[in-house]
């Protein structure tokens, strides 16, 4: 099958990226993107293609270059599934807050509506692509409901799990590593795979395109971001170490990342790691095992997710303990509050926890974030529930102008490791803020003997 349509059901942070670079890649392809959020849509066609909902390096410029051409963000969901010949789901797979599961299963509430919409819309045959996260086996559940729909229509099932990184997205669409696609072993699933294949093919080598069944492909997603935490989880643990023993995270980090068995990659000591897909893929794999009967395998996973809680819990308690064991009243500036540099994203964000526990401990926090507003901020602290959203707005602000956060601070906390703050002019920020001033860098991003020398107390973790 020679694909010339594409849908895909999801205009976030995955479906919008990978289907603008598809558009690209595919000028003879029409990719409709589909959302039933109306606002999100509206931003995914504003005139100025600065003002996407989504921040990523180079990403404006190719919605430009394609939008209205072969690319569109429509709300007219049925129609974009009634038309495509290949339909991909890229929806929200959050974390269950309810029932059976709750805090560790995935959710896969919009992933059932999806499928059930495709089944009462499609009249001819179809393939549906997986593309959000999700557990093992749940592309059978997907067509166990699309096989079911008494109009003859017959559909295959392929998962095709992205990899991308936010902040670097783009560039990880246009050379990625690999890319996975996994079917059934029948010749009708063989044939959908390749029909995807085909449609990478047009800028990724087929060395680069790996197929497999189903099964492989939905855990090994999984199973990626897991081990990717964990390297995360570990250098955290052993940065604690460091400050006890005198060494130092970003030493050992180094020399450990130079054995060409264990690599440099995910050694980067920091406040924790937040995102979209760790925290809850690890929950979901953790909650996989568990069902299974796998106990010591579910607790050897947990113990990641413990690991980085403890780092964010740790690095806002050392603030209060080095500011005297009180902070009530005193103006704290945050400089970042996205979970990552060169993303708007803020989902498990440690800036969230880092300002939950400052704010229990009253003190006023001013917040400084290239692309995230305010608006996002109190929503992301409201989520918590850890107190009433007037008080959350009464402790929390934010400001466009980096030097005005810092000013009369007693502290600043790095939470996001954007570049544009190894440039500031901290002469000019020592000079504003409240003596003693401090700084922790929860991101070892900046250096710290220079800004010793200025004057500053400055902590890093690790070191």
């Amino acid at each position: 099958m020679k694909i010339t349509t594409i849908c895909c059901i999801g205009a976030g942070y995955v479906g919008g990226p990978t289907m603008a670079v598809i558009a690209q890649k595919c000028p003879h392809i029409k990719v409709t993107v589909v959302d039933l959020n109306t606002d999100r849509i509206e931003k995914w066609n504003d005139h100025d293609v600065n003002n996407i909902p989504i921040y990523e390096p180079g990403l404006a410029e190719i919605v430009g270059e394609c939008r209205g051409r072969n690319l569109f963000f429509s709300t007219e969901v049925d129609k974009a599934i009634d038309e495509a010949q290949l339909i991909f789901i890229s929806v929200n797979t959050p974390t269950k807050t309810y029932g059976s599961g709750k805090g560790m299963a995935a959710d896969l509430k919009y992933i059932e509506l999806c499928a059930r919409q495709i089944a009462r819309v499609a009249k001819d045959d179809k393939i549906v692509v997986e593309k959000s996260t999700l557990p093992v086996r749940t592309a059978e559940a997907i067509k166990n409901i699309l096989d079911h729909t008494g109009n003859g229509v017959q559909f295959q099932i392929l998962s095709n799990p992205e990899f991308l990184a936010e902040g670097t997205a783009v560039a990880d669409l246009l050379n990625p590593d690999r890319v996975l696609i996994g079917g059934d072993t029948t010749p009708e699933g063989q044939k959908a795979i390749q029909a995807l294949v085909d449609v990478y093919s047009n800028w990724v080598s087929d060395d680069r395109i790996l197929r497999t069944n189903v099964w492989s492909s939905e855990l090994s997603k999984l199973t990626a971001n897991a081990f990717l935490a964990q390297r995360v989880s570990s250098i955290n643990a052993i940065s604690e170490l460091c400050e006890k023993t005198g060494a130092d995270v970003n030493e050992v980090g180094k020399a450990i990342g130079m054995d060409s068995r264990i690599g440099s990659k995910f050694l980067k000591a920091s406040v924790g790691f937040g995102g979209s897909c760790f925290q809850k893929d690890i929950l979901n794999l953790v909650y996989i095992c568990k069902s299974f009967g796998l106990n010591e395998v579910a607790d050897y996973w947990e113990q990641v997710i413990i690991m980085n809680n403890h780092q964010k819990r740790r690095f806002s308690k050392n603030i209060v303990t080095t500011l005297y064991n009180t902070v009530a009243d005193k103006k704290i500036a945050f400089l970042g509050w996205a979970f990552k540099k060169d993303t708007n994203d803020t989902r498990e964000s440690a800036a969230i926890y880092v300002a939950d526990d400052l704010i229990f401990e009253k003190a006023k926090i001013v917040v400084y974030d290239p692309k995230v507003a305010i608006d996002q901020m109190l929503f992301d602290l409201n989520y918590l529930e850890t107190r009433s959203d007037e008080k959350n707005s009464k402790y929390l602000h934010a400001t466009q102008d980096p030097y005005e956060a810092c000013k009369d601070a007693h502290a600043i906390a790095i939470l996001t490791e954007w570049d544009e703050f190894k440039e500031y002019d901290w002469k000019k920020i020592y000079d504003s803020m409240l003596k003693p001033a401090f700084i922790f860098d929860g991101r070892n991003i900046l250096d710290g003997q220079q800004l010793e020398k200025i004057g500053f107390h400055y902590q890093a973790i690790g070191s």
